[in-house]
């Protein structure tokens, strides 16, 4: 079946915002509507919270017949499906957590055409009976959530997902939308070609600068600085327990870890659930419901919390370890600050992350080249953690929205580390510190002293690189370092500032897997290229 031609014009956009309960479009919206409406496809790429829904649930409010949306989220499909039917908007979800009775019931109502909208589960169309079912009905629309998920190169692969393409093959007059909100350009294209769209299919790109965050990363030494520092944002953000100043949620890295940060902060006075995929659906059930509904301040999680959640008033996300990539961290620390208010992001860092990551890569990784993707994204991370510049803009480079830069934010930790600098630094007088400094490198660090081989002239020009270069960051590993103008403690860095950008280097850790210090250090790689050929 084919659907009456309908375009952008034709849409009634005001009617439309209404009957699903909105005043106005947010920046972006309206045009994405419009894009997929005259081109027929279209690949949205906006943060969490950014209002992607709204993209295809409009459409199919204006278009006769049955839009698809395929999603993994269970939580979003059922809480969109209430949404949509207390605004007069018949839909359905289709998921595992159905019964077989059920999902029966809502399949026939589904091909008596009853449903405007019908959510299903990615692992849905690996069913004959429900391939069968879209060839007998009318679909105007098919929107791809997480989309991802189809990447095998992307941070969430999902392989059910690969199911998608050939569905979409099989009802080719369907309109596409597929939505993300991490995505890098390389990733980007990976989506169109497994979805079988051409490559000039429209990318909106939007709305990943997030100005009212206001991100952190910080290292420690032990739990009991972790500790400290959760504590201190805590009261920073939510102010004392019982304050009623919205809600946190901080990502463990273990199950473990989280049952045991989530006792920790009840026994300080706060009220906490802990959510992660090793509890039973009833329990992990009862435990979002309480964070919806306002009865938890603190959600102590792993990452399988979060994908679908809608609350505006959660003021700080806290990573009491680094995720896999900054995807996966811009993903989660975004679901804070929804609202347009000022929240925090807090990333905790400490030295035994590194070996940690690597030795579950290991242990997970299907092949060689998977381990070294995964191995990257994680060092990406890590270099963003360690960076010296704009915490946001760094992030947006990264993705490719270089429009939305920000020059700096003004609200991260670095910017505010740079703007409470008023010293005006000469660039000699800034060389002639970084020259003794390194030259009490060279000698405090004499068995670890592989990066530090070259000259000190050579090391400073990599240091400082170009004229206008901004920050030089040393990082001592070992013996307390004294000078006249630094003192440096073990694992501390040194700043040194002066010029109009950043540029950042430290010395490579003999801690940091070999791996690591090849990956992330050129000076490494040329070395072993120039000893192979001398071999």
């Amino acid at each position: 079946m084919t659907s009456p031609v309908i375009t952008a014009r034709t849409i009634d956009f005001e009617a439309g915002l209404r009957r699903l309960g909105y005043e106005s479009f947010r920046p972006g919206q309206r045009e994405a509507i419009e894009t997929l409406m005259e081109v027929g496809r279209l690949l949205l790429v906006a943060p969490t919270g950014g209002g992607k829904s709204l993209s295809y649930q409009l459409p199919a409010v204006a278009l006769p017949g049955t839009t698809l949306v395929i999603s993994p989220l269970v939580a979003l499909m059922n809480d969109q499906v209430q949404a949509l039917t207390a605004r007069g908007v018949s839909a359905t979800f289709l998921a595992s957590t159905l019964d077989g009775d059920e999902v029966r019931r809502r399949m026939a109502a589904m091909g008596r055409g009853t449903y405007s909208l019908v959510y299903v589960a990615p692992e849905r169309l690996g069913y004959p009976g429900f391939r069968g079912l879209v060839h007998d009905i009318e679909i105007p629309l098919v929107a791809v959530d997480e989309a991802h998920c189809i990447s095998e190169w992307g941070h969430d692969f999902r392989p059910e997902y690969l199911e998608i393409g050939g569905l979409l093959a099989e009802i080719p007059s369907a309109r596409v939308l597929a939505c993300t909100a991490t995505a890098t350009p390389v990733v980007r294209d990976e989506i169109l070609g497994r979805l079988g769209l051409p490559a000039d299919t429209p990318q909106h790109v939007r709305g990943f600068a997030r100005p009212n965050l206001r991100l952190r990363a910080t290292e420690v030494d032990d739990a009991r600085g972790r500790l400290a520092e959760v504590d201190a944002l805590l009261a920073e953000a939510l102010g004392r327990a019982g304050g009623g100043q919205g809600v946190a949620i901080a990502y463990a890295p273990t199950r473990r870890g989280a049952e045991e940060e989530a006792a920790r902060l009840a026994q300080r006075g706060w009220k906490t659930a802990v959510y992660h995929a090793g509890l039973g659906p009833a329990a992990r059930e009862t435990a979002q419901r309480a964070f919806l509904d306002g009865k938890v301040e603190v959600m102590v999680a792993t990452n399988a919390f979060g994908m679908g959640i809608d609350r505006a008033d959660v003021r700080a996300v806290v990573h009491l370890g680094p995720p896999g990539s900054i995807e996966a961290y811009y993903q989660e620390v975004g679901r804070a600050g929804r609202d347009g208010a000022p929240a925090w992001g807090l990333l905790i860092v400490s030295p035994s992350d590194m070996p940690r990551r690597r030795r579950l890569l290991e242990m997970d990784a299907p092949g060689e080249a998977v381990l070294a993707h995964k191995w990257g994204l994680f060092l990406e991370l890590m270099r963003w953690a360690e960076g010296g510049s704009c915490r946001h803009d760094a992030i947006l480079r990264y993705f490719g929205d270089e429009a939305e830069t920000l020059d700096g934010c003004g609200r991260c930790d670095v910017c505010l580390a740079l703007g409470s600098d008023t010293a005006v630094q000469d660039p000699e007088a800034v060389r002639l510190i970084a020259r003794k400094a390194l030259s009490g490198v060279a000698r405090v660090q004499k068995k670890e002293s592989a990066a530090w081989k070259n000259p000190v002239d050579e090391q400073l020009e990599l240091l400082i690189g170009d004229p206008c270069s901004r920050v030089i960051r040393i990082e001592v590993r070992g013996q307390r370092l004294r000078c006249r103008q630094a003192r440096l403690q073990p694992r501390h860095t040194a700043e040194l500032k002066f010029g109009p950008t950043i540029r950042q280097r430290r010395p490579t850790s003999a801690r940091r897997p070999p791996d690591a210090r090849r990956e992330s250090d050129p000076h490494a790689r040329a070395r072993a290229s120039r000893r192979s050929r001398a071999r």
